[in-house]
This record gives C-alpha cells, structure tokens and sequence, in this order.
C-alpha cells in the first residue's frame, strides 16, 4: 500500500487531492512542521520534519513524503506525476507531448508563482493584511505574480485545462499552487478566465474530500 508521509496543512493536499480523484488506497502517516513546536526534538514531541526517523525518509526534512513499494519521493509535483502515471486513465498523461506538457506546467507554477503565492498567505495567516506593512507586502506580491497570472490567463482562454482538454494531475498541481493566493479576496479578479477554471477545479467531488478533511485536521 501507498505511504504518504505529512498533513492536509501542507503541500501533502495536493498528492491527497489527487489520491481521492484516483481512489487508490493508502496510507496517510502524520507528520507535521517542526514549527509548530517550541523543541520539536523533544523525546515527547510527535512525528515531526525534524524527527530523526523522518530525516532518514527526506535529508530536507520536507513534507509530503510517498513510499510506494521502496520508492521514496520527496517532492510533491513530482509524486503526483508518478501517481497519476501508476494510475493511468484521464488525470494520466496519455502520451509522452502531453506529459512534457504537464511537467512544463508543474515547474512553471513551482518557479513563477508558488513563493509568492505563499507568501500572500502568510500575509493572511499572520492577520497583517489591514496594516501599513501588510498593505505594502500585498502590492508587492501581486504586481509580482502579474505576468505568471497574465501567462496561465492566456493558456486558458484557449484551453478548457491545463492540458489535453481535460482534467488532469497538471490541473492540480497549477490549482494547489494558486489557492494559496486565494486568502487575499482580489488575487484573481483581473483575470476571469482564470478564475473560472478554479472554481470548476474546486467543485470537483475529489477536491471537496480533501478539503473537507483539510478543515477537520487540527493546525
């Protein structure tokens, strides 16, 4: 059986998005960001990132993890990729133009627009968005992420998804990535079609078990 290593709270939902779209069983071992504790190397302190036992499985001490029968991936892109192509059907890439289609996407999202996307959560999640700072860190990041948002705009116009006219393991990777940006209320509203993709990407059964998941878990 599937291992996956981490928390909903976490690049680990995108993996475990896609492993309710699939179905495949598996294993999910909680482990959570050495962050959240004073002495995450407490003899008492749960499974954490800097957990000796875990460091053996990710030297970065980064979450999600997958085993899948001795093969370790730390990396959540690239493990959902794998999953999709071990699964097959229509979230798999079906021939080998659109997989280096979905490998393009996964690492144009991870370079262009991941880092500022979280960075205009955390903006959220430390209640600074009505501050002078907070105001200036949010024009800042969104003037950033102009031209990815400009570029993935483009894409859809033309495009129903990411790629091959479908829904696939590259719509959830662009969308994981994007709803970090979605805490601040006007991140998509220049960009329509954009938008709309998201809200179809969300209204998906699969999603919405995450996410429901997602807000049950303790942070």
């Amino acid at each position: 059986m599937l291992t996956v290593y981490g928390n909903y709270h976490s690049r680990a939902s995108r993996t475990l998005w896609l492993l309710e779209e699939t179905k495949l069983p598996f294993k999910l071992t909680r482990v959570v960001q050495a962050n959240r504790f004073k002495d995450p190397l407490a003899p008492d302190a749960p499974l954490n990132t800097r957990s000796p036992e875990f460091r053996r499985l990710s030297p970065m001490g980064a979450i999600p993890v997958l085993e899948d029968e001795g093969l370790i991936l730390s990396e959540s892109l690239a493990i959902n990729l794998h999953l999709a192509r071990k699964v097959g059907g229509p979230l798999a890439p079906a021939n080998e133009r659109e997989l280096a289609l979905m490998e393009q996407w996964a690492l144009f999202s991870a370079t262009w627009i991941e880092a500022d996307s979280l960075a205009l959560s955390f903006v959220y999640r430390r209640k600074e968005q009505d501050t002078e700072e907070g105001r200036s860190e949010i024009a800042r990041l969104t003037a950033k992420l102009v031209r990815p948002l400009a570029a993935l705009e483009a894409h859809l116009e033309d495009h129903s998804h990411m790629v091959g006219g479908r829904f696939t393991v590259a719509d959830i990777n662009t969308a994981e990535i994007l709803r970090y940006g979605t805490d601040h209320a006007d991140f998509l509203s220049p960009y329509p079609r954009l938008a709309q993709w998201l809200k179809l990407c969300h209204g998906r059964a699969g999603f919405r078990a995450m996410w429901s998941k997602f807000q049950a878990e303790p942070v």
